[in-house]
């Protein structure tokens, strides 16, 4: 074998022992991700779990009762994770959940109706009659 051949299978050795060094580096770096990756809390999966306005309905629970929320939300967390229950909650179904154990979820409320091709509230609507019918007045 030449000089030149020697040198080219060094050079290719070199490199895969880096290449081999950089690999068991990125897998011990792995295996200590999964070692130290926590288990996601209750109201994470719960939250997961959550479908339309559901998220805003936990919000106000949490804001007007944050106690009793609490244990709700550890145990449904606690049924999520079992395996016990496996469906999308959406908002409706969670706050007849809350008011069925006795926890009565004030929501805000909001009725639009549709007039001149937008929608307006119905506050808005009924101030605007009442005003024009004063003005007539």
């Amino acid at each position: 074998m030449s000089d030149e051949d020697k040198e080219l299978e060094a050079l290719k050795a070199k490199r895969l022992a880096e290449m081999k060094k950089n690999l068991t580096y990125q897998s011990q770096k792995e295996e200590e991700k999964q070692q130290t990756k926590t288990p996601p809390s209750y109201r994470e999966i719960v939250i997961s779990h959550l479908g339309y306005r559901g998220m805003e309905v936990l919000q106000n629970a949490e804001s007007q009762f944050p106690n009793e929320t609490k244990m709700i939300i550890d145990r449904l967390g606690q049924l999520f994770h079992s395996g016990e229950i496996n469906e999308e909650i959406d908002g409706g179904q969670l706050l007849a959940l809350f008011r069925s154990v006795g926890i009565h979820v004030r929501m805000q409320t909001k009725i639009n109706i549709e007039q001149d091709g937008k929608f307006v509230s119905l506050s808005d609507k009924l101030s605007k009659t009442d005003s024009d019918e004063n003005e007539n007045l």
